[in-house]
């Protein structure tokens, strides 16, 4: 059996980690199967620790305990949740550093960001408190004389969560926290390849909630990812499925769901866009660029991948971005100086290099990066490409820190390219003119999920609703009224009267 590096991080033992953990939650207790499975380091693809993982009939518990608790909690009073919500957020106050630490490590992202993301749960957590108590339907008048009528909302059930290793705590977070005050009941399947954060951040909810006298409220599901999510989505006692991770596999998942008639929230690929126009300002535009494009090394689902430069300003700011590109550090994740971090897996180092054959056979050309550093771990260069902008590379996502830099002579060019890919999570425009910020946001503008104005691309605040169009799949998530997914609406038709006055004017008279 290969060595581990389990002793080397103190941070593990405080998040309840063990050398061989246990990958299956529910009913209070902690079980699994035979299987084992590695964590592995992509600093220097090392050995964490060990994981054993659930089984389908491990699956079935978790299904029929929830099944079993799910009465109490939807008849828990909403401000009753919201309370237990904020105590899970306290709790993940004081894991933050530990947790964030945990994800630097199994991911990669770099410490900075691994705290960010915990952040992103504790505030998602805020603002779900406060949600609890202003939960709302509508009153609607009514056309027949003393009748009236109103919207109400009642939670779902149980609702599953299948995420990917890119923020393997944060998205478990906006659903989860947003359906626990809604009333639902969370079952979750976490990246196969970050199983120490699915494990950790359970601890964190699992023990409040169980402070507070819920056992399965929230279920942990770790085992084979195709076993488990085949029965997940397959599964009519699970109305609402929520998925992160590839169009391709979206599209089977919501396929599978539809035929039961389930709900889906897709969070799909990304090809996101900045536009820089000539009365930009242009030191504001290079830096959100830079991080859009190398943060998480390129790894987030709103990750830059496109710039439209107009043509006045396209060499000065691609030589100032490739200058920039030379100070950014590379290394291990965990080192605080550090601005990029490994790629996830070997596997995403060969699709790194697929993907640079790919553009230097369509034309491409390399201005900065291009390479896989040697040595044990998944390093790559952040890389900048020239290319023409109808080459078949720009249409498609490759998950790694490549940007291509395009010209363009005007905003309606750059709407026309920015719209012309088949995914539309998120887009920005940098300019100081009001009319092309309201052209981009209008109806002829830009046609993602998010559409930005002088910010990058990424680094989206959880007080919106999160997601994208077209083949990102059509899912919202944490903020605005993206509450409403996670319940089903009823309309309310009150009659206060002696008399039953038909709608439409319809007499019936028997």
């Amino acid at each position: 059996m290969e060595s581990c590096n389990y002793s080397k991080y103190d941070f593990l033992a405080k998040l309840g980690i063990e050398e061989t953990s246990l990958g299956c939650y529910t009913n209070g207790e902690w079980a699994a199967g035979e299987t084992e499975v590695t964590s592995i380091n992509p600093h220097d693809n090392s050995v964490t620790s060990r994981v054993r993982l659930a089984t389908a009939e491990q699956y079935e518990l978790c299904i029929t305990s929830m099944e079993a608790e799910k009465e109490r909690w939807m008849l828990t009073p909403a401000p009753a949740r919201g309370e237990i919500v904020r105590q899970i957020g306290e709790k993940f106050r004081e894991y933050k550093d530990a947790l964030g630490s945990l994800i630097s490590l199994e991911m990669g992202k770099i410490k900075a960001e691994g705290d960010g993301e915990v952040q992103e749960v504790i505030d998602i957590c805020d603002f779900a408190c406060g949600l609890s108590r202003s939960l709302e339907g509508k009153i609607l008048p009514s056309e027949r004389p003393g009748h009236f009528m109103l919207e109400n909302w009642n939670p779902l059930g149980i609702v599953g969560v299948i995420s990917a290793f890119n923020f393997p705590c944060a998205v478990l977070g906006w659903n989860a926290i947003i359906g626990f005050v809604c009333g639902d009941l969370i079952l979750w399947k976490g990246a196969p390849s970050t199983p120490l954060v699915s494990i950790a951040t359970t601890k964190i909810i699992a023990d409040v909630l169980k402070a507070n006298g819920f056992n399965s409220v929230f279920s942990l599901c770790q085992g084979d990812g195709v076993e488990i999510g085949q029965l997940m989505t397959n599964d009519k006692r699970v109305p609402l499925i929520s998925f992160t991770g590839s169009t391709h596999v979206g599209r089977i998942v919501s396929q599978v769901v539809a035929k039961r008639f389930g709900k889906c929230i897709l969070e799909l690929g990304g090809n996101n866009a900045v536009i820089v126009l000539d009365d930009a300002n242009v030191d504001m535009a290079l830096k959100a660029c830079a991080f859009s494009a190398v943060g998480t090394a390129g790894q987030r689902c709103t990750t830059l991948r496109r710039i439209f430069l107009h043509e006045s300003i396209y060499d000065g700011f691609v030589e100032k971005l490739v200058n920039a590109y030379k100070t950014v550090k590379i290394g291990d994740p965990l080192d605080s100086k550090t601005l990029m971090g490994p790629l996830h897996s070997k596997l995403s180092v060969e699709l790194y290099q697929k993907a640079l054959e790919t553009i230097e056979a369509q034309g491409g050309k390399i201005l900065s990066g291009g390479k896989v550093i040697e040595g044990d771990g998944n390093y790559v260069e952040p890389t900048i490409v020239e290319i023409d902008k109808d080459a078949a590379i720009v249409q498609t996502e490759t998950f790694a820190p490549i940007v291509y830099v395009f010209k363009i002579k005007d905003l309606d060019e750059a709407i026309k390219y920015n719209n012309n890919v088949p995914q539309g999570l998120s887009s920005s425009l940098f300019t100081n003119d009001l009319k092309n910020y309201f052209r981009w946001i209008g109806p002829t503008g830009s046609d993602c999920g998010l559409v930005n104005c002088n910010i990058g691309s990424s680094g989206a605040e959880i007080g919106g609703a999160f997601g994208g169009e077209k083949e990102t799949g059509g899912g919202r998530e944490s903020g605005s009224d993206s509450w409403k997914q996670y319940m089903r609406r009823s309309t309310c038709t009150v009659n206060f009267t002696s008399c039953l006055p038909l709608a439409q004017g319809i007499k019936f008279d028997v």
